[in-house]
């Protein structure tokens, strides 16, 4: 089931989810929208290796002349939005205005983990050059309720490779995996 606009709220208050900034204004239905970070970054390398660490080169978006997003590179961006969730599944998918631009915000990320608690990165790609602002809304989270307990939080995880608290987006860490 997904949690309505009074049993986000409600869990905000028990603790349960947290939103760092919080802004009422910015919950809907059975959502709450989050906003575009200040920093996008890009991959050194124009071949990526999944057994390898690629480096990224992170930067910092003007507030007023914002960033002209091409089509054809992946972006990491980062939700303004700190947020923890600690008893539900937190879903992040495009607002429809995103998405009416051409953006996707996520290839294949957009489900959270019950315990995860950070920014989250977004993998930003274009279908047309597209100018963005910091701050802008760029997604909405959805929280599904769970059924069952859960045996290992994220962010208790030992194999977990996004726990450190960061407002800058973070590459990819598949290199950290066995194959």
């Amino acid at each position: 089931m997904i949690l309505t606009d009074q049993q986000i709220r409600a869990e905000i208050a028990r603790g349960t989810i947290v939103v760092t900034p919080y802004d009422p204004s910015c919950l809907g239905t059975n959502s709450y929208d989050v906003h575009l970070g200040r920093y996008l970054a890009t991959y050194d390398d124009a071949v990526l290796d999944a057994r390898r660490h690629n480096k990224i080169t992170t930067f910092e978006m003007s507030a007023e002349e914002g960033f002209v997003l091409q089509p054809g590179t992946l972006y990491l961006g980062v939700t303004e939005e700190y947020t923890e969730t600690h008893a539900h599944v937190p879903f992040l998918e495009g607002k429809s205005s995103v998405g009416r631009l051409g953006i996707d915000i996520h290839a294949t990320a957009g489900k959270g983990d019950v315990g995860f608690c950070n920014h989250w990165t977004l993998e930003i790609s274009v279908s047309m050059p597209v100018r963005v602002y910091p701050g802008m809304p760029i997604g909405q989270l959805i929280y599904f309720s769970l059924q069952g307990d859960v045996q290992t939080f994220y962010n208790r995880k030992q194999s977990a490779k996004y726990n450190e608290r960061t407002d800058k987006p973070v590459e990819s860490m598949m290199w950290k995996n066995s194959f």
